[in-house]
């Protein structure tokens, strides 16, 4: 049935028993097409068992050509925001590998993380892609598959340096976190793997060493999103990892074993891959920097030890209700996700429920596996958001103040459209330099034989992105045009965004499950400006200023952005932080909160469109990008 709302046409949906509109262009369809709209058939369950968390049981969303939404809806004109550069930039040399291609037990399904670090201050972004593993590398009968660091080569290329740098892995991995845990002003790494995680510190010379058994953060078992944060103010990083499941590779869970019962080994009633729900979890991990190489483990002290041993995906610190202190974000699958008040002794307040982020606007667990944080409504507040699973819609929670949120994502015309999706890395980022942070959304289904039902969903899906239309208050869908990155159909997990190009606009490098990595680049053709700034901290805080945030005004606006390591889906972002100035042509001012210090300083900035080093105390100093601003960035 249709009506008309304006100039709008719509069709009015039957979707979990509640009549909802949606715009037909909400699927990136700019022509007229046929859209079979997931609503519940009438004789579904809501919410049925499984073993993982979804809002029921919907039916197929289709386009003209009667494919799934996930992996069509593609248009044949329209904006051209991301340009695959994966090939060009030498990045498809490199694969992932995890498990065998049928994916029977969950530890073969949810992928790997990516981070964005500069390992050899030159002032370019370079790529760390963690990789999976094999049964037979695992059994020591074949060579485990390598990680990958790709060295950025200022030319629009990279070179994977992985195995010189000594950062091959070569463990069942899962996640990474970017951080300079001893202060001495390069990024160390930490990678969380089945089995023992590493720490590799970074020499200075373009080498690492894995120092994580002397450090005393190995642990074991599954870990995944870590992130490095300075949660008790004394200036040196401290580390967070989650636990997901405990898992027993020579008794994975079977359907009608003491492992996993039938209800969580099925998916819309067909047999799958057991859990998580149904399986034990695994405990989650703070650690306590101590200043000379190593760390004390301080869960139970801290009061973040998860206890109920929750599914943790994605973590990162962040100061959520603006006292100066960073608080803990983490996003667990299929069951609560937790909010940790820092209380400023040394513990947490676990505020999860009253906050509000714990679950969505029905009461409801959510499969969370990715996290973004931002300030999307250039109010002071970082809102949050967090991925789900298909046969679900993704959350956005809006920072009403003082650490509290509310679950606002059907008023921002955002729901609905990911229903079909099920989507892992994320955040907000502003893709076209307006001034207000939009978000990236990569997908890609868990269950191989996905396209073989009647779901509505595929295997590989392409990215969403959702452009900030009204200040907050609204997100319209960008089309997936033929022949653009986003209408790349991949089986995408981790994501990682920063400026791989020094041009100003933010790119997404995405790690594929059994796949080549994809590197979208922005080529939006905007001429806003933007300006982009990396923190030095000085002698009371972390030497990379993680837990920083930065407010800057101009043309009237005040925005936020925070030094963060962790978040989106076992990533990390680059940590320079980026401000699109729409048609502003300078700063007004710069406001910067220092870690763990309490200093606030003003800093003034001189132009636009390039970045500038600011270090604590010193203001704006020389650096590597006072050459790089005077040079023209690669052709597009």
């Amino acid at each position: 049935m249709y009506k008309s709302l304006g100039w709008m046409r719509v069709r009015v949906w039957a979707f979990a028993g509640i009549a909802a509109v949606l715009p037909l262009s909400a699927f990136g369809q700019l022509q007229e097409q046929t859209i079979h709209a997931p609503s519940q058939s009438a004789d579904s369950q809501p919410a049925p068992q499984g073993g993982s968390a979804t809002a029921g049981v919907f039916a197929p969303v289709l386009d003209s050509e009667h494919r799934p939404i996930t992996a069509g809806g593609f248009v044949k004109t329209g904006p051209v925001i991301f340009e695959d550069v994966s090939a060009q930039a030498g990045l498809t040399s490199w694969h992932h590998t995890m498990g065998t291609p049928e994916k029977e037990y969950i530890i073969e399904e949810t992928g790997s993380g990516v981070c964005l670090l500069d390992y050899d201050h030159d002032g370019w972004m370079d790529i760390y892609l963690v990789n999976g593993s094999t049964y037979d590398a695992m059994d020591g009968k074949a060579e485990p598959p390598h990680a990958a660091l790709f060295h950025n080569n200022h030319d629009g290329t990279f070179t994977n340096v992985a195995t010189f740098a000594g950062v091959t892995n070569d463990r069942w991995g899962y996640g990474c976190a970017v951080g300079d845990y001893d202060n001495d002003g390069w990024p160390d790494l930490y990678v969380t793997n089945f089995g023992k995680n590493r720490l590799y510190h970074n020499n200075h010379d373009g080498t690492f060493t894995d120092v994580a058994d002397k450090a005393g953060v190995t642990l074991g078992n599954w870990s995944t999103g870590a992130s490095f944060g300075d949660y008790d103010g004394d200036g040196r990083l401290d580390l967070f990892v989650p636990g997901y499941v405990h898992y027993d590779m020579a008794h994975p869970p079977h359907a009608g074993t003491d492992s996993a019962r039938m209800g969580f080994c099925q998916y819309r009633g067909i047999n799958e891959s057991c859990g998580p729900r149904g399986l034990e979890g695994e405990p989650d991990h703070l650690f306590h920097n101590n200043g000379d190489g190593t760390f004390t483990d301080v869960s139970e002290k801290a009061g973040v030890s998860d206890p109920k041993h929750y599914y943790g995906f994605s973590s990162t610190f962040v100061d959520v209700n603006n006292d100066g202190k960073v608080d803990l974000l983490v996003a667990n699958d299929s069951s609560s996700n937790y909010l940790y008040i820092n209380n400023g002794d040394g513990t947490f307040e676990d505020a999860s429920y009253y906050s509000g982020f714990a679950l969505n606007r029905s009461g409801r667990e959510t499969a969370s596996m990715g996290l973004g944080v931002g300030d999307y409504e250039n109010t002071g507040q970082v809102g949050l958001y967090t991925t789900t699973f298909s046969d679900d819609y993704k959350t956005l929670f809006q920072n009403k103040g003082n650490g509290n949120f509310s679950e606002i994502t059907a008023r921002t015309g955002i729901d609905e459209v990911t229903y079909p999706f099920l989507s892992w890395g994320t955040e907000f980022i502003d893709y076209d330099n307006d001034g207000w942070k939009d978000i990236f959304l990569a997908n890609g289904h868990v269950f191989p034989d996905a396209g073989q039902h009647d779901w509505g969903t595929s295997y590989a899906e392409r990215p969403l992105l959702f452009h900030n239309v009204d200040r907050g208050k609204r997100f319209e869908t960008m089309p997936a045009v033929e022949g653009t990155g986003l209408a790349d159909v991949v089986p995408a997990r981790g994501a990682a965004f920063g400026d791989l190009f020094n041009d100003g606009k933010i790119d997404v490098v995405m790690n594929c499950m059994d796949h080549t990595p994809v590197l979208l680049r922005n080529v939006n053709p905007d001429h806003n400006h933007w300006v982009g700034i990396q923190l030095v901290g000085g002698s009371g805080s972390p030497r990379d200023a993680v837990g920083s945030t930065v407010y800057l005004t101009a043309g009237g606006i005040r925005h936020r952005e925070d030094v963060m390591s962790g978040g989106s889906y076992e990533s990390s972002n680059d940590q320079r932080l980026h401000f699109g100035l729409g048609q502003s042509t300078k700063v007004d001012s710069v406001e910067i909160h220092w870690a763990s210090t309490e200093t606030v300083e003003q800093v003034n900035l001189p132009r636009v469109d390039r970045y500038f080093v600011i270090e604590e105390g010193k203001g704006v100093i020389p650096s590597v990008y006072d050459g790089i601003a005077k040079q023209t960035s690669p052709a597009k």
